[in-house]
């Protein structure tokens, strides 16, 4: 492996001319970041799924409402 200049945690492969990042610490921050993210970004979908469920019924709710008053009358 020889060191990227410049970069002290990267190292090239001399078979593939891979760049390798030789900090597993940061490595491992990184994908524990993403895992969070990913996991928010899920939290999001069914946080909106759930509003757009509730608007549905409470629209239904008015229409089903709106269908008393007129019987009434």
């Amino acid at each position: 492996m020889f060191k990227v200049k410049g970069h002290a945690d990267l190292s090239r492969d001399p078979n593939s001319n891979a760049i390798i990042n030789t900090n597993t610490l940061e490595y491992d921050k990184y994908i524990a970041r993403r895992s969070v993210g990913a996991e928010k970004d899920e939290r999001v979908d069914v946080i909106e799924q759930n509003l757009s469920d509730l608007k549905s019924e409470i629209n239904e709710i008015k229409s089903l409402l709106k269908e008393i008053v007129i019987n009434v009358k």
